[in-house]
Order: structure tokens, then sequence, then C-alpha cells
């Protein structure tokens, strides 16, 4: 467990600290596919502008004047089919991680409305209810996860 959660005072118990933590949890997971898939989202423009430059400069301007030169050109060489393949797959890449970052987005958006919606079930006292915005803004100053409102 995250050490500022664990030194949250007598009024959070131990169940909201292990939920606090999911949230934890699953605000980092979202924010590593959103890195990963970002990271992929460049390294695909760049492999493919690097490939179309390649291509500008090895297949079009050499046999423009007839398509079927630059076609019989584009098959003679194999290095067009392997970065041909690898642009398609980062593509493909970067929508498997697109999936996965809205996955993770949405978990950690269920949790994190679950536990405004249930923020008075878990601070039924009358002192936990009015401390209860220290924990809240430990958990936006720490992990920047905002539990005042249920909408981002």
């Amino acid at each position: 467990m995250e050490a500022p959660i664990l030194m949250l005072d007598e009024h959070t118990d131990q169940a909201t600290k292990q939920m606090l933590q999911k949230v934890v949890d699953k605000k980092k997971k979202f924010d590593k596919y959103k890195f990963r898939h970002n990271m992929v989202i460049w390294l695909t423009i760049m492999t493919a502008f690097i490939y179309l430059l390649y291509l500008y400069y090895s297949i079009i301007l050499p046999y423009s004047y007839s398509f079927a030169a630059m076609f019989s050109a584009f098959v003679d060489n194999s290095k067009n089919l392997y970065m041909l393949i690898l642009t398609i797959g980062l593509y493909g890449f970067m929508n498997l991680l697109r999936q996965k970052q809205e996955k993770a987005e949405k978990e950690f958006l269920d949790l994190r409305r679950e536990i405004v919606d249930k923020s008075k079930d878990l601070w039924k006292k009358e002192e936990a209810w009015k401390s209860r915005h220290h924990v809240f803004e430990m958990m936006k100053k720490h992990y920047d996860i905002n539990l005042f409102y249920e909408s981002k």
C-alpha cells in the first residue's frame, strides 16, 4: 500500500484505504497505457514518414515516367515489404494500445465515481465526514485523482 494512504488518520478505515489504493493502482495502469499509446503513435508517425520519404526518393522520383515501372521497382525490393509490414504492424499495435488505454480509463473512472458516490457511507461519523476533505486533498496532491466531484 502507498505510504500517503497508510498515513491517513484514524477517521479512514481499512476498507476505505483499500479502495483508495485500488483507485491509485487503476490510475497508474491508465497512465502507463496512455504513455505507451502516445509513444507508439509517434513511433508510427515517424516510421510512416521515413518510409514514405524512402519511397519517394527510391521509387517515385527515378521511375515517375511509368506506373508499371514504379510498381515493378516497388515489388523488386524486399525492403519495401518489410517496411510496409512494420508500418502496418505499428498502426495495429497503436490501435490495440488505444483500446487497452480506453478500458483502463473506464475502470479507473468507474472506481473513482464509486468512491465519490459512496463517500457518505465510507465516512459515516460526523467527525470523519468533516475530515474527509483531507483525504481528498491528499489524493489530488499526490496522485492527481479528484474525488471532490463525480465528473472529471
